[in-house]
């Protein structure tokens, strides 16, 4: 990277917002170059605002990954994860709004009302590799900028690295002039101690599905260091007996899966050998508290 003072280097954050699901951890992910967000099929899966940082020779760009807004359940957590989002888009350069291509409903319209009309922001239509009939783009993309006026209408895919470069080129003249803040190797402003829940937290929805309500979390009891060596003790909070059982799977195949996997997530990114041992307790009602919430590291 050339040295900050050089003229004309760009810095400046960028949000990620949408309605859950509309592939948003995904396309942080892909715009950081690494796995800082974590993704999973289940809807709510992101829970707390994570920073993304990419710096090239001219820019850094620092996305922030806002939870996708409910507008679904009503409970505290619901409530701290609103609240994350309004916050993060009063502060930011630019906001990508991202939506599916060819599709956008009411839950899309209730998050688009959310951005302050005065904020930069561009609308994202993702997923385009879904989109078999091309031809109805064009007419979607005009019915969409009828809504209101965003700077740039980009349709990608998030898994296509050209697209993904295009969009980052997009956004570098919303970043204001000025220097780096993060060093130039910096992924994310998160701590390695929340990466490995993140990455267990990913793990146990991915290997349970949907029969498993979003509620369930992940505590590192535990993070040491020696050397290249990191142990992790972990816990994975459940609201009820039959969802630890869910997890645990028959003979504890199922948690042994999920604890393999996210040890060797960690591994790769933490670029070293993981020691990770899981224990599941039952504690309900965990998400509905505030105060039990803020104990838990939400907002």
């Amino acid at each position: 990277m050339n040295n900050s003072s050089s003229t004309g280097f760009r810095c400046g954050t960028v949000a990620i917002i949408g309605r859950p699901n509309v592939g948003k951890s995904t396309l942080m992910n892909a715009l950081v170059g690494q796995k800082v967000s974590i993704t999973s099929r289940k809807a709510q899966t992101t829970r707390h605002r994570i920073t993304g940082i990419h710096t090239f020779d001219d820019a850094q760009y620092i996305f922030v990954d806002t939870p996708g807004f409910q507008t679904r359940h009503s409970g505290a957590l619901n409530r701290s994860l609103n609240r994350a989002v309004t916050s993060t888009l009063t502060a930011v350069d630019a906001i990508l709004f991202v939506i599916e291509a060819g599709r956008f409903g009411p839950d899309d319209q209730k998050v688009l009302d959310l951005i302050p009309p005065s904020a930069p922001t561009l609308l994202v239509a993702n997923k385009l590799d879904r989109v078999s009939d091309k031809d109805t783009l064009f007419p979607f993309m005009q019915q969409m900028s009828a809504l209101r006026e965003f700077k740039e209408i980009v349709p990608l895919s998030a898994k296509n690295p050209d697209d993904i470069k295009r969009l980052l080129s997009t956004v570098k003249p919303y970043l204001p002039e000025g220097e780096p803040i993060y060093g130039e190797d910096d992924l994310t402003d998160r701590s390695e101690r929340f990466l490995a829940a993140e990455i267990l937290r990913e793990k146990v929805f991915r290997w349970t599905g949907d029969e498993l309500p979003y509620t369930s979390t992940v505590l590192i009891d535990k993070f040491e260091q020696e050397g290249r060596l990191r142990r992790v003790f972990a816990t994975i909070l459940v609201e009820r007996d039959t969802h630890k059982a869910m997890i645990i799977g028959q003979k504890g195949a199922k948690l042994k899966q999920i604890s393999t996997e996210a040890r060797l997530d960690m591994e790769k990114l933490f670029d070293g050998p993981v020691y990770l041992e899981t224990f599941i307790k039952v504690k309900s009602g965990w998400a509905d508290n505030e105060a039990g919430l803020r104990a838990y590291g939400y907002e």
